[in-house]
Protein backbone atom coordinates (compact mmCIF):
# COMPACT_ATOMS: atom_id res chain seq x y z
CA UNK A 1 0.00 0.00 0.00
CA UNK A 2 1.66 3.51 -0.56
CA UNK A 3 1.68 5.88 1.79
CA UNK A 4 1.75 9.64 2.09
CA UNK A 5 5.80 8.92 2.44
CA UNK A 6 6.22 7.62 -0.86
CA UNK A 7 4.58 10.93 -2.58
CA UNK A 8 5.53 14.02 -0.52
CA UNK A 9 8.15 16.60 -0.98
CA UNK A 10 10.39 16.50 1.95
CA UNK A 11 12.55 19.73 1.30
CA UNK A 12 9.58 22.32 1.94
CA UNK A 13 9.93 26.03 1.82
CA UNK A 14 8.79 27.40 5.35
CA UNK A 15 8.72 30.76 7.44
CA UNK A 16 8.00 31.40 10.97
CA UNK A 17 4.96 33.47 12.04
CA UNK A 18 6.93 36.81 13.02
CA UNK A 19 8.40 36.40 8.80
CA UNK A 20 6.18 39.24 7.07
CA UNK A 21 3.31 39.26 4.49
CA UNK A 22 5.73 40.78 1.82
CA UNK A 23 8.57 37.88 2.45
CA UNK A 24 5.60 35.40 1.78
CA UNK A 25 4.50 36.79 -1.42
CA UNK A 26 8.18 37.12 -2.40
CA UNK A 27 9.06 33.34 -1.77
CA UNK A 28 5.49 32.42 -3.02
CA UNK A 29 6.34 34.68 -6.11
CA UNK A 30 9.95 32.96 -6.74
CA UNK A 31 9.62 29.84 -6.17
CA UNK A 32 6.49 29.25 -7.94
CA UNK A 33 4.17 27.81 -5.10
CA UNK A 34 0.89 28.10 -3.45
CA UNK A 35 1.51 26.85 -0.14
CA UNK A 36 4.05 27.78 2.52
CA UNK A 37 3.82 25.91 5.80
CA UNK A 38 4.59 27.97 8.92
CA UNK A 39 6.70 26.55 11.38
CA UNK A 40 8.50 27.27 14.83
CA UNK A 41 12.15 27.57 15.23
CA UNK A 42 12.25 23.32 15.88
CA UNK A 43 10.13 22.95 13.18
CA UNK A 44 6.93 22.29 14.88
CA UNK A 45 4.09 22.71 12.59
CA UNK A 46 2.06 25.80 13.36
CA UNK A 47 -0.09 26.49 10.56
CA UNK A 48 -0.10 26.99 6.80
CA UNK A 49 -0.28 30.44 4.28
CA UNK A 50 -1.91 29.92 1.02
CA UNK A 51 -1.84 32.21 -2.20
CA UNK A 52 -5.64 32.77 -1.25
CA UNK A 53 -4.73 33.71 2.15
CA UNK A 54 -2.34 36.67 0.62
CA UNK A 55 -4.67 37.94 -1.83
CA UNK A 56 -7.62 38.22 0.84
CA UNK A 57 -5.07 40.48 2.67
CA UNK A 58 -3.84 42.64 -0.04
CA UNK A 59 -5.68 45.72 -0.83
CA UNK A 60 -7.57 45.74 -3.77
CA UNK A 61 -5.85 47.26 -6.97
CA UNK A 62 -8.89 49.25 -7.04
CA UNK A 63 -8.03 50.78 -4.14
CA UNK A 64 -5.30 52.92 -6.64
CA UNK A 65 -2.34 51.54 -4.26
CA UNK A 66 1.00 51.70 -5.55
CA UNK A 67 3.45 48.16 -5.40
CA UNK A 68 6.36 50.18 -3.23
CA UNK A 69 3.23 51.11 -0.78
CA UNK A 70 1.49 47.93 -1.03
CA UNK A 71 5.03 46.36 -0.29
CA UNK A 72 5.85 48.71 2.91
CA UNK A 73 1.83 47.37 4.55
CA UNK A 74 2.96 44.15 3.43
CA UNK A 75 6.21 44.55 5.58
CA UNK A 76 3.91 45.48 8.80
CA UNK A 77 1.99 42.37 8.36
CA UNK A 78 3.38 39.30 10.69
CA UNK A 79 2.27 35.94 9.14
CA UNK A 80 0.94 34.81 12.43
CA UNK A 81 -1.43 37.41 12.20
CA UNK A 82 -2.79 36.25 8.52
CA UNK A 83 -1.92 32.03 8.50
CA UNK A 84 -4.34 29.39 8.74
CA UNK A 85 -4.23 26.94 11.94
CA UNK A 86 -7.55 25.16 11.21
CA UNK A 87 -5.44 22.64 8.78
CA UNK A 88 -5.68 19.35 8.29
CA UNK A 89 -2.27 17.63 8.24
CA UNK A 90 -1.58 14.26 7.64
CA UNK A 91 0.98 11.61 8.74
CA UNK A 92 3.98 9.40 6.30
CA UNK A 93 2.02 6.73 7.24
CA UNK A 94 -1.53 8.42 6.28
CA UNK A 95 -2.28 6.36 2.87
CA UNK A 96 -2.23 7.35 -0.69
CA UNK A 97 -5.81 7.11 -1.33
CA UNK A 98 -6.63 9.07 2.20
CA UNK A 99 -4.72 11.99 1.43
CA UNK A 100 -6.51 11.87 -2.30
CA UNK A 101 -9.64 11.85 -0.70
CA UNK A 102 -9.17 14.82 1.62
CA UNK A 103 -7.84 16.70 -1.31
CA UNK A 104 -10.70 16.07 -3.19
CA UNK A 105 -14.06 15.87 -0.78
CA UNK A 106 -12.51 18.98 1.06
CA UNK A 107 -11.15 20.77 -1.74
CA UNK A 108 -7.53 21.27 -0.18
CA UNK A 109 -4.67 22.23 -2.58
CA UNK A 110 -2.43 20.45 0.08
CA UNK A 111 -1.82 18.72 3.34
CA UNK A 112 1.41 19.25 5.46
CA UNK A 113 2.65 15.91 6.76
CA UNK A 114 3.63 16.11 10.09
CA UNK A 115 5.83 13.55 12.68
CA UNK A 116 5.12 14.30 15.94
CA UNK A 117 4.35 17.94 15.71
CA UNK A 118 7.06 18.69 13.30
CA UNK A 119 6.69 19.11 9.69
CA UNK A 120 8.30 16.85 7.64
CA UNK A 121 7.04 17.61 4.25
CA UNK A 122 4.12 18.83 2.09
CA UNK A 123 1.44 16.92 -0.70
CA UNK A 124 -0.01 18.92 -2.78
CA UNK A 125 -2.07 18.35 -5.36
CA UNK A 126 0.36 18.89 -7.98
CA UNK A 127 1.83 15.45 -6.62
CA UNK A 128 -1.15 14.18 -7.45
CA UNK A 129 -0.91 14.61 -11.01
CA UNK A 130 2.81 13.83 -11.80
CA UNK A 131 1.56 10.28 -10.03
CA UNK A 132 -1.49 10.27 -12.54
CA UNK A 133 0.92 11.27 -15.18
CA UNK A 134 3.31 8.60 -14.82
CA UNK A 135 0.85 5.85 -14.23
CA UNK A 136 -0.75 6.91 -17.74
CA UNK A 137 2.60 7.03 -19.09
CA UNK A 138 3.12 3.46 -17.89
CA UNK A 139 -0.25 2.01 -19.12
CA UNK A 140 0.11 3.75 -22.70
CA UNK A 141 0.66 0.87 -24.63
CA UNK A 142 0.81 2.60 -28.08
Amino acid sequence: MLTVNDLMTRDVFTLRGTDTLKTARSMMSLARIRHIPIVSNSMKFMGLLTHRDILAATLSQFADVDRKTQDEIDSGIPIREIMRTDVTAVTPETPLQEAAELLLHHKYGCLPVVDNDELVGIITEADFLKLTIRLMDMLDLD
